[in-house]
């Protein structure tokens, strides 16, 4: 993190990063056209898990990436070389090169940096090789898909994908928070100068692992998931991938980028203070850490996208939070969990997607399946239907087990009143 106060908007044009593509795989939508439809739409991506045999769980409902073909968007790599939080990761990442306009070519003489959160990384793979060795001894595994198995895979290989030589790849396993790992990782390569652009993101896929184990804890919603409803009964596995292009404004402007947002601050807390439950000053401290990154104040925010996972321990202790940094009267704070699952490592990448959508499109998302907010989290979620509003800041929120806590804060390049403007 940097420890510059100057609000980023007042920034030299070299010191400043701004996204310029976006590539996004999601139950509600592939691409950041449809993607952003089904954020304004408040499309429900809800439907029974197909990716593994669910006999034996009462409800076994997720978020699902439908239908998803990562063919069209491998150019070095063969479909079975990767596993499928892998195909996400590189699919998503050439999905927002594109969306940037930048080549391949532009790409392999520049300095960037790849960084890919998880939870899961490769755990499709490792489910199946547990029931091989279960079986048949592990010399029964298939030695392709031991090989894929890795999760340093769903960085390097993006690398790879693109032939970079001049490269850091890295991922992340700091789990829910990871995605915003991720973004804030690429935010330091660029402004200390050690990259020219950054991939940064989050992955994860469907796994048996992850499900079982919340479902033990009694944290999986029969039907739907519920952030912030007096009557929310826990979360919905979900998958996908958010993939954001960062670089300098000042080389967006050269080139005459497309701009969707500008990463203005991040902030990290990592407290132990639990293996599972929120610690309410970690948050806090951690929101407030990226704000003065951001060199923006509370009354600057315009709208939080909450972690706001449906279960109870989360968002009462993060709506407290919140309203304790914003001194009783945070902005409206929404949780695209309701829509989208809970996609892991993936989780705030998506978000931070959604964000940069929410900015330039001027409109703030849903929280669904919405029936009335538990008093004790005293928040406006947006219920069930998007709203219209031209939003300057974004502030995003990832929690992770552990107190592993990061917020990225976004802004509108050049905000409604041309403070953004170089």
């Amino acid at each position: 993190m940097s420890d510059v106060t100057v609000p980023a908007g007042q920034r030299p044009a070299r010191d400043r990063v701004v996204v310029t593509g976006l590539g996004v795989f999601s139950s509600i939508g592939v691409g950041v056209t449809e993607f952003a439809e089904g954020l304004r739409s408040g499309r429900n991506g809800v439907s029974p898990i197909s990716a593994f045999d669910t006999t034996g769980f009462d409800h076994a409902n997720g978020c699902e990436v439908r239908d998803f073909e990562p063919g069209p968007w491998l150019r070095r790599w063969r479909e079975d070389e990767l596993g499928r939080a892998a195909q996400f990761s590189v699919a998503a990442a050439r999905m927002a090169v594109a969306d940037a306009g930048l080549t391949d070519e532009e790409l392999r003489d520049s300095r960037v940096q790849v960084t890919v959160g998880t939870t899961d990384g490769e755990s499709q793979d490792l489910d199946r090789l547990a029931a091989e060795w279960v079986a048949d001894g592990p010399q029964s595994w298939d030695p392709e898909t031991a090989r894929r198995v890795g999760a340093g895979r769903l960085s390097a290989a993006v690398a790879w994908e693109f032939g970079l030589t001049d490269s850091e790849a890295v991922t992340l396993a700091t789990a829910c928070s990871a995605g915003n790992y991720a973004i804030g990782m690429g935010l330091d390569a660029i402004r200390v100068g050690d990259a020219d652009i950054a991939l940064c993101g989050g992955a994860d896929a469907m796994c048996q692992k992850s499900f079982a184990a919340f479902y033990r804890l009694g944290t999986i919603a029969p039907d739907f998931c519920r952030p912030f409803d007096k009557d929310r009964q826990g979360i919905l596995t979900g998958e996908g991938a958010g993939v954001l292009v960062l670089e300098r404004l000042e080389s967006a402007l050269a080139r005459g980028a497309r701009i969707y947002a500008e990463v203005l601050g991040y902030g990290l807390t990592c407290d132990a203070h639990h293996p599972v439950q929120p610690e309410q000053s970690s948050i806090a401290r951690c929101m407030r850490s990226a704000l003065d990154d951001a060199g923006v104040r509370p009354e600057d925010v315009d709208l939080i996208s909450a972690h706001g996972t449906g279960t109870r321990t989360n968002d009462v202790t993060e709506s407290r939070a919140i309203r304790e940094v914003y001194d009783g009267a945070p902005p409206r704070t929404v949780s695209l969990k309701s829509m989208l699952g809970h996609t892991m490592g993936a989780a705030s990448s998506l978000s931070a997607v959604a964000c940069s959508v929410a900015l330039t499109e001027e409109f703030i998302p849903p929280t669904i399946n919405h029936r009335e907010t538990d008093p004790e989290c005293e928040i406006d979620c947006v219920p069930n239907h998007s709203v219209p509003a031209q939003l300057r800041v974004v502030q995003n929120n990832g929690l992770a087990f552990a107190g592993n806590n990061a917020v990225v804060v976004l802004g509108r390049y050049p905000d409604p009143e041309g403070h953004g403007a170089a």
